[in-house]
């Protein structure tokens, strides 16, 4: 791609959608490099204006600018942000229905869309393969990159296959943005991307608003409620679990404060609701899992509390720099006892488990299953984890995470518990499919409209919408099940109805418990990753002598960063000089004493003469002169003569 002589000037884009006059720093040489068709990786600090990046150029190149994005918050924010200013943008969520999927993406191919946001697990849809073809994609921008290398390899594996777009979109460029990346992480997102000799734009992780603290204690709760007593403002507390986040706002509550909880677990429109709750400031903390504040745009946060130690300084920056956005002073609070680094390795066991383990999880889950060696494929079953794990005596988080290494190996997939809509799928070929609505005619009308209304049908499970299928064909939702129901008995489709229970996908037939192989990718490389992030976040908790700012951007690979200031240790040790300081006076003081006892009786000593005897910076000495002159123990003479008084 190269630049059009015809294109319009970013600066000009900039001024007219989004009111300002001139970009912030590297904003234009970002924005220049990725309308020329080059590779591009972006780190800039959150607050730093990431999103121009991709944004400016969406409206200054033709067609459409995909951006994938971890979370549904984020996409609304932001589309919702661009649709006031008169930007055409659509996002495309699991929250939406299968009907409005498709609108959207119609409007991508045929209309002037200029920014679609969708999940990294939408690429692998067969709709979005199909429509993704037709479109005129002018960049791919993956947001909050960082992700390719935390989340990649945990819970969203569809990270790992993102460049599956770069065969779908040759010669279109890839936009990377983050806020934080080291340089393992970045070489992750270069390969994981297959990004082609990128342009890498650095700006300061430098947030010299921000006032970086670390309480060392085992009374957390008693600190935590001092912080939010004596800063003003909304703030975030950060906790580990999804009980935890209800419990610490309970909590809260009780001693009067306006306070609510967020996690993943809660319906998406209860999670707008509190959201927007806190933006408003109707709520003024909101006690939350990691899943919270991802690309918000809320200015003044005064203050972020983390309850437990991160498991990376990559997360704890993330989070810890939502606070101040607006450039005024901010906390950001770990609280911190030894016990977090102790449950920090158990957690890298636990996520880790032994390869023999992983596999014995494996067979147990077949015979689970009454699946047999050689059975399975594509095979879809009702999963209870807790039940699993105490038939078979294994501690569930370490049969999840086992399950996880298989999921990333492509052996299976467990679901969400939230995120289970019916699906369908045909195992009648298109031939005797057709034979079927000419022999029951009764059944040709509710075909026909399954037909139009979904693609995909013979060769994977698709989602549909009962409700949506009832309002199409004209039957009520009760009889659309009815009719899915018997065609599922006619075996004319595999159906799987809606529920609320996990479900674990089969991908591929039982093999010999001997046969079942794990990459070392996602398995030894990972784990030694995990340790190096888990060792650098124990360091900077357990530091207590190099400014926190300084740590936190060498980590980052930024050089020679100036102490902040402003963090607990830049304090402790400016007081650590007062102190010494306080030692200097006491000597400066007997000094000047026993230089003024010197003088002859009768006699008395200039101020010039006086700054010359005594040892120490001017400034100290003259201090220290004024108190003893208040203190009367120095007295000045009509001529200006210092002598001790007696």
């Amino acid at each position: 791609m190269t630049t059009n002589q015809s294109m319009p000037d970013p600066r000009q884009i900039l001024e007219k959608y989004w009111g300002y006059q001139t970009f912030r720093p590297l904003q234009r040489e970002i924005i220049d490099s990725v309308v020329a068709g080059r590779d591009t990786v972006v780190l800039l600090p959150t607050g730093g204006g990431k999103s121009l990046t991709y944004q400016v150029p969406a409206l200054a190149l033709p067609g459409v600018t995909i951006v994938i994005t971890p979370l549904i918050a984020l996409m609304k924010d932001q589309v919702d942000a661009l649709r006031r200013r008169g930007v055409r943008a659509v996002a495309i969520h699991s929250a939406m229905s299968a009907r409005e999927i498709d609108i959207a993406l119609d409007n991508c191919v045929y209309g002037d869309v200029k920014l679609l946001y969708i999940a990294p697990e939408r690429i692998e849809t067969r709709i979005f393969h199909t429509r993704v073809r037709k479109m005129e994609v002018a960049l791919v921008a993956v947001d909050e990159a960082h992700c390719i290398s935390e989340w990649g390899y945990d819970f969203r594996p569809s990270y790992l296959r993102i460049a599956r777009l770069r065969e779908w979109l040759p010669g279109v460029p890839f936009l990377a943005v983050t806020a934080t990346a080291t340089a393992l992480v970045l070489e992750d997102i270069r390969r994981h991307l297959e990004l082609d000799d990128p342009a890498v734009f650095r700006g300061s992780f430098a947030r010299p608003n921000i006032r970086f603290v670390v309480r060392n204690g085992e009374n957390k709760t008693g600190q935590m409620l001092r912080v939010i007593r004596r800063v003003e403002g909304s703030g975030i507390v950060y906790a580990r679990t999804r009980k935890a986040t209800e419990e610490i706002a309970s909590m809260l509550i009780g001693e009067g404060i306006a306070a609510d909880f967020y996690h993943a677990g809660l319906g998406f429109r209860l999670r707008a609701a509190k959201q927007e709750a806190w933006l408003r400031g109707d709520v003024r903390v909101i006690v939350a899992t990691n899943a919270f504040g991802m690309g918000i745009d809320k200015p003044d946060v005064r203050f972020v509390i983390h309850e437990r130690m991160p498991d990376s300084l990559e997360a704890y920056y993330q989070e810890a720099g939502r606070a101040g956005r607006d450039g005024l002073p901010a906390y950001a609070v770990l609280l911190y006892n030894g016990m977090d680094t102790t449950a920090a390795r158990r957690r890298i066991e636990t996520t880790y488990p032994p390869l023999e383990t992983v596999r014995q999880v494996y067979e147990a889950i077949f015979n689970h299953l009454q699946v047999t060696v050689g059975g399975g494929k594509e095979a879809v079953f009702d999963f209870d984890l807790e039940e699993f794990a105490k038939r078979f005596k294994f501690y569930s988080l370490t049969a999840f995470y086992a399950i996880k290494l298989l999921e990333l190996n492509g052996y299976m997939t467990l679901t969400d518990v939230l995120d289970n809509p019916t699906r369908i799928m045909f195992r009648m070929s298109r031939e005797e499919l057709y034979k079927l609505r000419v022999d029951r005619t009764e059944l040709d009308s509710f075909l026909r409209i399954l037909l139009r209304l979904y693609t995909g049908l013979f060769t994977e499970f698709v989602a549909v919408d009962e409700a949506y299928l009832a309002r199409m064909s004209g039957y009520t939702e009760a009889r659309v099940k009815e009719l899915l129901y018997q065609l599922s008995v006619m075996r004319v489709i595999r159906y799987i109805p809606r529920r609320s229970s996990p479900l674990l996908i089969l991908h591929e037939e039982r093999l010999p418990v001997g046969d079942v192989a794990i990459a070392p990718a996602t398995y030894h490389r990972r784990r030694e990753l995990e340790e190096l992030r888990g060792a650098a976040m124990a360091e900077y908790a357990e530091n207590g002598s190099q400014c926190r700012s300084v740590l936190l951007r060498e980590y980052f690979d930024e050089p020679h960063p100036e102490p902040c200031g402003v963090c607990d240790v830049c304090l402790s040790r400016r007081a650590d000089e007062m102190f010494r300081a306080s030692d200097a006076f006491g000597r400066i003081e007997g000094d000047i004493v026993r230089v003024l006892e010197s003088v002859p009786s009768g006699r008395s000593m200039t101020l010039r003469a006086l700054l010359a005897a005594v040892e120490g910076r001017p400034t100290m000495v003259l201090t220290m002169l004024r108190r003893l002159l208040a203190r009367g123990r120095v007295r000045q003479l009509n001529d200006g003569g210092l002598v001790v008084d007696e």
